[in-house]
Order: C-alpha cells, then structure tokens, then sequence
C-alpha cells in the first residue's frame, strides 16, 4: 500500500528503512523507534524482511510501496522535515524513550556508571557530562551534548516536544 494509516499501538511499532532513508532512520532511532536500515538491501530483501519481521517498510519506491501483502508507507518528501512530517503522525508513541536507541546501530542504549567510560570520551566532555549511556551492540557512548538542543529544535518545528 502507498500510504499507511496511522499504526495501531497494540506493540513496538517495528520500522525497515530503505536505502533512500538513511537520515530518517537515524532520527527515528534518536526518537526511540525501531528502525532496521541498511543501504545493502535490495528491494527482494527489504520486502522479504519487512514481511518475517513484521516491519512497516518506509520507502521513496513506488514499486516496492505497492508490492502486494507489504505493509509500507511511501514517503513523498525527499527533505528530512517532510519525511517526519509525513511518518511521525502515522505512528504511535514509540515505547523506547527519545535516545534510548544507538542511531548507528538501532541497538538499545543502556545508562552506565560514568566512571566506566572515562577513558572512552573526551576530557572535556567528562569533566562537563555527568549521564551518558552506551550501546551493549555496537560499543557507542551517548551524553546529551549539543546535538541534543539541536534535535530538540527540528522537533519543535513540526509541533513536537521533548521530555
């Protein structure tokens, strides 16, 4: 189907983005989704696990939006704002708190003790971060830096808000 309505929130929606996404999966990751993204994929495999997974595909393709037995959304805007735009509204609250998934890697972030991951992080942003999370997939540390505000900033141009 070309446009999804909006996803009922019985479960984590589960979200598959193809190669065309990239920067929208990493947002939506940051907002707490599970997003499977991977620009390898063909459109045989995006649809293959889209389907066994039970994802929502989001898709620039045409084709593939309306490949039979395929739950997609096409997304119509090729600039991030449209992008989330356009899916944030689809789906329900996502049950992962905003940053509480890798952007790299969709794993699950975890809190750490501070003093774990000094020597894994700048001086500066030790001595100035006192919460930081890491990633128990892909070995990432997180701390709410500057690219926090940022992200907070985009939000709010559409309407949304940041706890």
């Amino acid at each position: 189907m070309a446009e999804a309505s909006r996803v009922e929130p019985t479960n984590e929606v589960r979200l598959l983005a193809d190669a065309m996404l990239g920067r929208l999966a990493r947002w939506l990751r940051a907002l707490g989704y599970d997003t499977l993204y991977d620009s390898r994929l063909n459109d045989r495999d995006l649809a293959r696990l889209a389907r066994t997974e039970g994802r929502l595909l989001l898709t620039r393709d045409h084709q593939l939006a309306g490949s039979m037995g395929l739950r997609a959304v096409l997304v119509q805007s090729d600039r991030l704002v449209g992008q989330l735009s356009q899916v944030l509204p689809l789906l329900p609250t996502p049950l992962a708190a905003p940053f509480g998934r890798c952007v790299a890697c969709n794993g699950r972030l975890e809190e750490v003790d501070r003093d774990s991951v000094q020597a894994r992080v700048p001086e500066y942003i030790w001595e100035t971060q006192q919460d930081f999370a890491l990633c128990r997939q892909c070995g990432r540390i997180y701390w709410r830096g500057s690219h926090w505000e940022h992200i907070r900033r985009h939000l709010a141009d559409l309407g949304l808000t940041l706890p």
